[in-house]
């Protein structure tokens, strides 16, 4: 499922890079609901330190679920970067790298992917 989402990503990371923002502000959030069951406002709500809290002990998500958002969150901080509001990118980014960081530390299967998108969202979020 990771895979898939990433592929997903790719194409929708190809979108805001040909500048269809829209389009790409769309596919975000079908995405959102089609893996993770909610709408993206639903995880915008919730504070970067509360995330993993809230999302495994009150919503019953997974690891696996997490990582999603976590892709999900990163690509939104592309797609704001380009929207030129930065500072939602950076909240974000923030999340995003909060998520990673989480996934890191529990998981037993290391994922070079992952390591590389970690150290991305520090130099993006200047930690």
């Amino acid at each position: 499922m990771i895979e898939m989402i990433r592929e997903l990503i790719m194409g929708i990371l190809g979108l805001i890079k040909k500048g269809d923002l829209d389009i790409a502000g769309e596919k975000i959030d079908n995405l959102y609901y089609d893996f993770l069951k909610e709408d993206a406002a639903f995880f915008t709500s919730i504070p970067a330190e509360d995330l993993t809290k809230r999302l495994l002990q009150e919503h019953n998500y997974t690891h696996g679920h997490l990582e999603i958002l976590a892709w999900l969150f990163d690509t939104e901080a592309e797609l704001e970067l380009a929207r030129g509001n930065r500072k939602m990118s950076q909240e974000f980014s923030q999340k995003s790298l909060t998520l990673f960081e989480f996934i890191e530390n529990e998981q037993k299967t290391y994922s070079l992917e992952r390591t590389e998108k970690i150290e991305a969202l520090k130099k993006r979020t200047g930690k």
